[in-house]
Formats: structure tokens, C-alpha cells, sequence
């Protein structure tokens, strides 16, 4: 029980990644707030069914009046805030070239802006309580480039100084912040990404051949590295971006 009392935001919770830091946060004791702009039922469903604590709140994390509503009902339901995970993020497989300003726009406004706003409606309080744990999930991509990828590497290269700056400025308040960086993870979202190609038996192994270990990884991988960055087993770790990425950028 590692969260045991603690109270946890995850983003993005209703699928994938987010699922999977929801589901095992509140098996690890958290009491669980699930954001997402999706229904969250099965999440949960699967939670209380295992005897954990969870609630829905639909937000968009680029509003800043829904991301002050999620702050704001979490501590009405629980009280306090221990635990961020931004978490919310969407893809864009495009050359810059074809790539809309709207859809740059977009990108930047949930892979950046979101984790931007929610931790700046979150920090006062954690501020106040001189304590506080806050994950960012960025990606490898955030790190390394990617063809056809380049509103998404620019988001998440964002994220990734987002975090470090972040975790200066608050590391004297007692706040710990830290990234999270995903290789090629087995998720609704990539599934979409290699949908997107002619041949996606290819596609998937060419992804497969980017991972010295040989293999995708799974949401439940990242969702362990969520919970030791949150957890005090990393309580003197702050600032840094943890490759969980099966050995993507070391090739």
C-alpha cells in the first residue's frame, strides 16, 4: 500500500496509460480522481469492485474553467491534493508540412498547455500543505525525433523542460516533480497510429524493430513507474525524465 491515504489526479484516466496509473493507485491505496473528457464507468467500476476509492470528473484540460472545477471538486470530495498525474494526451501522425495551425493548436493544448494548467491550479494548495508529488507523462519522442511526428515531439519535448523548470521552482516548497518518457506502449492510441498506415502488420514492426528489447510495452509498465515516482521510494528524485522506453533512445 504504497499510496495508502493519499489522494491522486489522473488525467487522461479513462483509457490506456491513464487507466492503468488509476487502477493501480487505487489498489496501492490512493483515493482516486479520474479526469478525462470520456466516460470513465469501467475504470470505476473496476476499481470499487476491488475495494478502492475512485470518482469521475469529465474535463478538458485545455479549459482553464474546467481544469479550476476539477481542482476544486477534488478537494470538496477528499480535501487535499497529493498527487498529480498529467497524464491527458492526444497523437498526430502528419508531416509539418500538412499539418494545420488548428491542429498544432491542438496538440499543444492538451500535450502542453493541460499538464501547464492543471498543475498551476493544483500547486497552491500543495504549496499550502508543504508537500505534494506531481508526474508528468511525456514520451521518448520528447527526447529523440520522429518522422511525421513533429507536433507531438514538440509538445512533449515541451513537457519534458516543463517539468524540470517546474521542479526548480517548487522543489523549495517541499513538491517533487518528475516525467515520465514512454516508448512505443501497447495502447488504444498507437493502435490508431498504426491503423493509420497501409500496411499496419508493417507499420507495428517497424515500431517492434525502434525497441532494443524487442517487444512494445505495456500501460501496467508505465503505470509502475508512475506509482515509484509518486511513492516515497523516490522521495529524493525531482527534475528528472525517466526513459520506461524498452531502449529506444540509446540505440
Amino acid at each position: 500500500m504504497e499510496l495508502q491515504s493519499k489522494v491522486a489526479i489522473v488525467t487522461g484516466g479513462s483509457s490506456g496509460i491513464g487507466r492503468a496509473i488509476a487502477v493501480l493507485f487505487a489498489k496501492e491505496g490512493a483515493k482516486v480522481i479520474v479526469a478525462d473528457i470520456r466516460p470513465a464507468d469501467e475504470v470505476l467500476s473496476s476499481i470499487r469492485m476491488a475495494g478502492g476509492t475512485a470518482e469521475f470528473i469529465k474535463t478538458d484540460v485545455s479549459d482553464s474553467t474546467q481544469v479550476r472545477h476539477l481542482v476544486d471538486e477534488t478537494l470538496r470530495l477528499f480535501g487535499m491534493v497529493d498527487i498529480l498525474c498529467n497524464n491527458a494526451g492526444i497523437e498526430l501522425l502528419k508531416p509539418l508540412t500538412e499539418t494545420s495551425e488548428e491542429e498544432l493548436d491542438r496538440v499543444i493544448d492538451i500535450n502542453l498547455k493541460g499538464p501547464f494548467l492543471v498543475s498551476k491550479y493544483v500547486l497552491p494548495h500543495m504549496i499550502n500543505r508543504k508537500r505534494g508529488v506531481i508526474v508528468n507523462t511525456a514520451s521518448q519522442l520528447g527526447v529523440v525525433g520522429a518522422e511525421k511526428f513533429t507536433a507531438y515531439c514538440a509538445s512533449k519535448g515541451g513537457l519534458v523542460l516543463l517539468t524540470k523548470a517546474m521542479a526548480l521552482e517548487y522543489a523549495k516548497h517541499g513538491i517533487r516533480i518528475n516525467c515520465i518518457c514512454p516508448g512505443a506502449i501497447e495502447t488504444p492510441m498507437l493502435q490508431r497510429e498504426i491503423n493509420l498506415d497501409k500496411n499496419p502488420e508493417k507499420a507495428r514492426m517497424r515500431f517492434l524493430a525502434k525497441h532494443p528489447l524487442g517487444r512494445l510495452g505495456s500501460a501496467e509498465e508505465i503505470a509502475n513507474a508512475a506509482l515509484f515516482l509518486a511513492s516515497d521510494k523516490a522521495s529524493f528524485v525531482t527534475g528528472e525524465s525517466l526513459m520506461v522506453d524498452g531502449g529506444y533512445v540509446v540505440q
